[in-house]
């Protein structure tokens, strides 16, 4: 490819060179170079239906990949439109780059077009933001951007690029009217200086430098301290009922999970997996446990948080006896300590520190411990079947039943988006992940509408694997037109509504404590009717005996290249009854 030809070309020949294979987007005016240089040296340009799903889309790359998520918009609401997305890839600690557009450096504050203040509000969003100034500070700010979002805990940053940055020098000449034009009348002193001063601040934004090349590659992960991996080794080896729980930090070197895994499997204590970890170990691997984790927490006499901070998912430490020897590896200092301070911590990458950990480590007699977790994971796993075995409901598909068949239907292929309440709250009792990075959540954020963003970037990624949205109707509304980016980029997503015309997690407990559903109420709308809208194949579920020939459907759908819903009208459950969380 040529030398860049204008700012534009600037940006997409640092994503080209730094090894950035997809570009999301929705497009404006601000940002129309960055894309067409984009497209022109090879990169994937993904434009969806709303500025949200170009994050989520580049959140999700960064998680299946290791490597860091683009995304650009445009200026003003461009760039707002992106605020909780932003704030979700933040709190899922996944690295992302936003390119954004803005006004004219001559113009910022001025009343132009989409002018705001985008670096204030970016601040408490990003990691770390810049704008530049020059044309010339375009590629070293991007440069140092794809570095930035992966150094230590990773998270999004923000590069303003200035409009007048972007395009070729004529066109920025033109717009700010430095050149006369033919048959003009000879202009007034005070036009004259105006010129002068415009073509000075031109020659200034267009002066070129030399501009510094980051090496290619990632930041290296920060080492856990040798003595905390000593300590906890020595720990572990006087526990007899220890307890593991992987969090989605531990996988941000997505190709080095079999290491990971086997790391565990050294370990040999029970494990546990939340977020991304979701399918690290397969799914019925011995060492793997899905349910009772607060009886085992706290009957545990070591446990080990690889990558997950004591916040609500761990009822901030309180899951965890005082007396237990509590290990902690995290990246973050912060979440380190978050609410409950370690006996062992260890400032670091958690699968590093567990691969350390599993060097050396002795065997320790654990058969007993183990034996009864595995009774007690049997008994749930009883429960569930003999829920998803009941008779028929009159009106309907009970979910548990519904999600029950999911999982004895998906084959290793399958790479799962959750996007919901209650609904995906029931999947992650019963759909067991295949494969390490085959779930996406949106993570502490807990933040509905990452589906059809999350499934753009994830068969984007992974165009061989077989995307499932499980949505429930309320989170599907958020992402719903994201078929349409489905169909025109030939990405064949399956998604699962669950239909139950309601805000089902809220209302169960509203109602039961206020006594009143008001604002949880939905219709049993067609939701299939949006996907056939689109070019799509829309499918209904209404009866038990409509499952298994509708997945097969949509399975032969999809693998001919088109994206399908299905529209799964489910019965009225309480399955998840008191799950609100605080």
């Amino acid at each position: 490819m040529s030398a860049p030809r204008h700012g534009g070309d600037r940006v997409a020949e640092v994503l080209e060179r730094q090894g950035v294979r997809t570009l999301f987007t929705l497009c404006g005016g601000h940002i129309s170079p960055i894309l067409v240089a984009a497209k022109a040296r090879g990169l994937a340009v993904i434009d969806t239906r709303h500025e949200a799903d170009a994050v989520f889309a580049a959140d999700a790359t960064a998680r299946l990949t290791g490597t860091v998520g683009v995304a650009a918009v445009t200026a003003g609401p461009g760039l707002t439109n992106t605020a909780t997305a932003v704030q979700n890839a933040a709190m899922a600690q996944s690295p992302v780059v936003l390119l954004g557009g803005a006004t004219a450096t001559i113009l910022k504050g001025r009343g132009s077009l989409q002018d705001i203040d985008q670096q204030a509000l970016a601040a408490p969003l990003f990691k770390w933001q810049a704008s530049a100034r020059t044309v010339g500070d375009l590629a070293p700010l991007v440069e140092r951007a794809l570095w930035v979002a992966r150094e230590g805990v990773p998270g999004p940053v923000f590069v303003e690029c200035p409009v007048d940055l972007l395009y070729p020098e004529t066109t920025a000449r033109a717009w700010y009217g430095v050149e006369p034009k033919p048959g003009e009348r000879p202009p007034s002193l005070a036009k004259r200086l105006e010129r002068l001063y415009l073509a000075r601040h031109l020659r200034r934004i267009f002066r070129d430098r030399v501009e510094a090349r980051a090496a290619a590659g990632a930041p290296s992960p920060p080492l856990p301290p040798a003595g905390a991996v000593a300590r906890a080794r020595r720990a572990l080896a006087r526990s007899s009922r220890p307890v593991v729980v992987v969090g989605s930090q531990a996988t941000l070197a997505a190709g080095e999970l079999d290491e990971l895994a086997g790391a565990l499997e050294a370990v040999g204590a029970p494990v546990w997996l939340s977020g991304s970890a979701r399918g690290l170990l397969g799914a019925e691997h011995p060492l793997l446990f899905r349910h009772r984790r607060k009886e085992a927490l706290r009957e545990a006499d070591l446990v080990l948080l690889a990558g997950v901070p004591c916040d609500f998912r761990l009822d901030y430490g309180r899951s965890i006896p005082r007396r237990t020897t509590l290990v902690a590896a995290n990246r973050s200092e912060a979440d380190l300590a978050l609410n409950r301070r370690p006996t062992i911590g260890a400032l670091g990458d958690p699968a590093l520190f567990l691969r350390a950990l599993a060097h050396g480590a002795p065997p320790s007699e654990r058969r007993e411990w183990l034996a009864t977790l595995r009774r007690r994971e049997a008994e749930r796993e009883a429960e569930i079947e003999r829920r998803a075995a009941g008779p028929d409901p009159a009106r309907g598909v009970d979910p548990v039943r519904l999600l029950r068949e999911l999982d004895r239907f998906l084959d290793e292929r399958a790479l799962l988006v959750a996007d919901g309440g209650d609904f995906v709250g029931t999947a992650a009792y019963t759909v067991r992940p295949r494969s390490p990075l085959s779930w996406l959540d949106p993570g502490a954020f807990g933040t509905l509408g990452v589906g059809g963003g999350f499934a753009l970037g994830a068969k984007a990624a992974r165009p061989g694997a077989e995307v499932w949205i499980l949505w429930g109707d309320g989170s599907a509304a958020y992402s719903l037109l994201e078929l349409d980016s489905f169909v025109r980029h030939g990405l064949p997503v399956i998604a699962l509504v669950g239909n139950d015309a309601s805000w089902g997690q809220i209302a169960r407990d509203q109602v039961e404590i206020l006594g009143d559903a008001v604002g949880t109420e939905l219709a049993s709308s067609d939701y299939h009717r949006i996907a056939e809208a689109f070019g799509g194949v829309g499918l209904v579920i209404e009866r038990t005996a409509e499952i298994a020939p509708v997945f097969e459907r949509a399975r032969a759908e999809a693998a001919a290249g088109r994206p399908v819903l299905i529209n799964a009208r489910l019965a009225p459950s309480d399955f998840r009854k008191g799950s609100i969380s605080l």
